[in-house]
């Protein structure tokens, strides 16, 4: 079974203090993993709220994953019936090959 199209539930807790714990659920795997860019972009818009365009490469994005109190998905195992937990390296991974196979179009 594919998790690229399992329901995948969010998890991101961007400093030490619990109450910064937040999540998003996204119907699929590759919603989830554009979901980390986007909230890293959202993180560059504020930092550079003048900028018209903001760019970026991967190990920038990567630093911003680790610099995070605490990040992790479950993914929904239909087999199962059961949600999969997955950590950072496991997301960054994830993310890395997504954008090698949307560079490659």
């Amino acid at each position: 079974m594919s998790s690229s199209n399992s329901h995948t539930i969010l998890l991101v807790q961007p400093s030490h203090k619990p109450t910064s714990r937040t999540y998003c659920d996204f119907e699929t795997l590759t919603e989830a993993l554009e979901g980390v860019c986007k909230i890293y972009e959202e993180h560059l818009k504020e930092l550079n709220p003048s900028s018209l365009s903001i760019t970026y490469d991967i190990s920038q994005l990567f630093d911003f994953i680790d610099d995070l109190s605490d990040m992790a998905c479950l993914i929904f195992n239909r087999d199962q019936r059961s949600y999969e937990p997955k950590d950072k390296e496991w997301i960054k991974e994830k993310i890395y090959a997504l954008l090698r196979k949307q560079a490659g179009k």
